[in-house]
């Protein structure tokens, strides 16, 4: 059996062992593969496995024995769906997998906002507190979480996380989903709806899939529903967020923070709005980054892969 892996660099930089691959077939292993080498690269193949270089029908023409796609993540736009049902292809993500790491991200992002640990240790290290009369000083506003409104849009796996967490810090939890359904276990969260959650809290943040419904869903006018200096997180997918609006509302103050871990081209391009709006906060798509969420990412590829070959299919996006 041929496996591929067409850009593996993304899940393992060297920490991480894909030797796991060799008891299933002879497995050959590229670091990055451009959208034009895909087709020749994943020739052959009866398995391939892609974290973001699309899966056309260009590429599935050079793999008539392809049998499964094995996705590393949890988003599936960038797999040619259509094509694959009509070549009787199985694509298999891997959802819930970094749960834990994206919601750590998302509490970095809102600790970091109302806490202002990053300003007074620099203030500090430039010589702030040596000359201060006093023993202890501020530069800038510090608030608590506890008594903060959160709102979750999306309450999935992450999603639930976040809320966890908020309740533990005392925070007031909304939730807006298209779906709800019934969480006894999380009595403390208030489901609304999508204006609702906008006008009454203090964060906003997004934990929900990129579709048509939902691109652009943080725009001119639902940022403008936003109470005035609330903080926007984004840590699902940059198309979410109408980047030019957004920048407006931070440059009015309409917005008072923008944390995105995502933006709608990645890598960023130079004349992404956001680069230079204020008050903003940009990571390289680190949510999944953390060593143990990618080594689980793995170990979950893997067994997705044996339940495939059982004739089992486990994670079926089509």
């Amino acid at each position: 059996m041929k496996i591929v892996i067409l850009d593996g660099i993304a899940v393992n930089s060297g920490d991480l062992d894909y030797s796991v691959f060799a008891p299933y077939g002879d497995t050959t292993i590229y670091d990055r593969t451009p959208l034009e080498l895909a087709p020749q690269r994943a020739a052959g193949a009866d398995i391939i496995f892609t974290n973001k270089t699309p899966i056309t029908r260009a590429v599935l023409e050079a793999c008539p024995d392809l049998r499964w796609i094995g996705i590393f993540a949890t988003g599936y736009n960038h797999i040619d769906l259509e094509a694959c049902r009509e070549r009787g292809v199985v694509v298999s993500n891997v959802p819930d997998y970094s749960s834990d790491g994206v919601a750590q991200l998302t509490f970095a992002f809102i600790l970091r906002y109302f806490s202002k640990v990053e300003e007074h240790n620099q203030k500090v290290h430039d010589g702030g507190w040596t000359t201060c009369p006093d023993f202890s000083f501020t530069c800038a506003p510090v608030w608590e979480l506890a008594g903060k409104t959160i709102g979750i849009v999306g309450f999935g796996s992450i999603g639930k996380t976040v809320a966890r967490i908020a309740h533990a810090f005392g925070m007031r939890v909304l939730t807006y989903t298209r779906t709800p359904r019934p969480c006894p276990e999380y009595d403390y969260v208030t489901h609304c709806s999508f204006e609702e959650l906008l006008r009454q809290s203090d964060v906003v943040t997004l934990h929900l899939p990129l579709s048509p419904q939902t691109q652009k869903l943080m725009n001119r006018e639902t940022i403008g529903m936003m109470k005035e200096g609330a903080m926007l997180v984004n840590t699902s997918r940059g198309s979410l967020v109408d980047e030019e609006a957004a920048a407006e509302a931070l440059r009015s103050g309409r917005l008072g923070q923008l944390s995105a871990d995502v933006v709608s081209v990645e890598p960023i391009l130079e004349n992404n709005p956001l680069l230079t709006a204020p008050n903003c906060v940009i990571t390289p798509h680190i949510g999944w980054a953390a060593y143990e969420t990618r080594k689980r990412l793995l170990e979950l590829s893997i067994h997705s892969m044996e339940q495939f070959l059982k004739g089992e299919p486990i994670f079926v996006v089509s």
